[in-house]
């Protein structure tokens, strides 16, 4: 009598390729919501399709091109078990940063890391960029799904994404356009954003023993909600702000801090001054910093500490530029000025203190 055996099978080492398909079905209804009339074809290609003859209406195009993550605050949707938010993240914090070259997104891919693939919760994480794509006014175009037993638990997950936007070349922004006595104007963060959250889970789990569940009042909901607050995209408000005013230059601020983001665009001759006593940080910060008695210059190093973007524009864009941005529902002010670097050895400081 022969002994039956049984052999080994993807299916057996953790790997569900049905429940991938029918993931890929459900995602299908909101990747059509981003489609732009220059992209060919549909989901489930091996590359996403984008038609470059509508490139020819510049004279010199330059495409731009990002990536990056969400980082550890994934973790705090896992815990919440909410997937439709995370993906206005991933969008912000790629889409944002080719945006301060002056650039429009075009499109954009993304790429989910799982565990185990459970279909409904990849289609919502792909929900949330797909809804963050259209915020961004690109297209996504394609993606990819991973399946990873055995490295990541059945729960675990993780997202990235890869931007592409084009910009003519003599519109490009930066340190180049700079001067002496441009104005700095802020534009208000709808809070922690996607950068920090190591500090934040150790600072308000390990140290001051918090729960996502927790109400907070001076937060006025819970702590999850507050920690899983979508980033603000910015991309379609900044190109607005650069048809209707002269702009010199953006600055994206994610990790790093407002100083040494804004400090990446200033020139080496020149000098960006912000007052912090033209805002006051929403009450999140102020949280973190107390829970954990975190030193002023160290949260700032590590938030946006209220400020999600920053334009560099003429003293006589100010107004346009203001009005520009509260019309499209931006909270924006005035934050800080250029300045001959004089002794200076960063590119850009913080002085004062913040309003209360």
């Amino acid at each position: 009598m022969t002994e039956k055996t049984t052999g080994a099978s993807y299916a057996a080492a953790g790997v569900d390729i049905e429940a991938g398909d029918r993931a890929v079905e459900l995602m299908k209804e909101w990747v059509k919501k981003t489609q732009r009339p220059e992209v060919l074809g549909g989901l489930g290609g091996f590359a996403g399709l984008f038609d470059a003859s509508a490139l020819k209406r510049y004279e010199r195009p330059l495409l731009a091109s990002a990536t990056d993550g969400v980082g550890t605050k994934v973790d705090i949707a896992r815990q919440l078990g909410v997937y439709d938010t995370i993906g206005h993240d991933l969008v912000a914090m790629v889409m944002d940063d080719i945006v301060v070259c002056g650039a429009e997104p075009l499109f954009m891919t993304d790429y989910i890391c799982v565990g185990k693939v459970h279909p409904e919760r990849v289609a919502a994480i792909v929900k949330g960029i797909a809804e963050g794509c259209v915020l961004a006014g690109c297209a996504l175009v394609g993606g990819e799904t991973a399946e990873h037993p055995g490295l990541l638990g059945p729960d675990d997950f993780d997202v990235a994404g890869a931007g592409t936007g084009v910009v003519e070349y003599d519109r490009l922004l930066g340190a180049d356009r700079i001067r002496m006595g441009d104005a700095v104007i802020a534009m208000a963060s709808s809070g922690l954003h996607s950068n920090g959250y190591s500090l934040v889970r150790h600072v308000l789990f390990d140290r001051a023993g918090m729960s996502l569940d927790q109400h907070v009042e001076e937060l006025g909901r819970t702590l999850g909600e507050e920690l899983l607050e979508p980033t603000k995209i910015y991309s379609l408000d900044c190109l607005a702000l650069t048809r209707t005013a002269e702009v010199h230059a953006y600055s994206h601020i994610t990790g790093g801090g407002l100083a040494a983001n804004l400090a990446r665009v200033i020139p080496d001759h020149l000098h960006a001054t912000v007052d912090r006593s033209t805002w006051t940080p929403g009450a999140v910060f102020d949280l973190v910093g107390k829970a954990g008695s975190v030193e002023r210059l160290e949260l700032e190093k590590t938030l946006n500490m209220g400020v999600g973007m920053m334009a560099v524009v003429p003293q006589e864009s100010v107004d346009v530029a203001l009005t520009t941005l509260a019309d499209r529902g931006v909270d924006a002010w005035v934050a800080g000025e250029i300045l001959d670097r004089g002794d200076h050895a960063e590119g850009a400081t913080l002085t004062g203190s913040y309003a209360v």
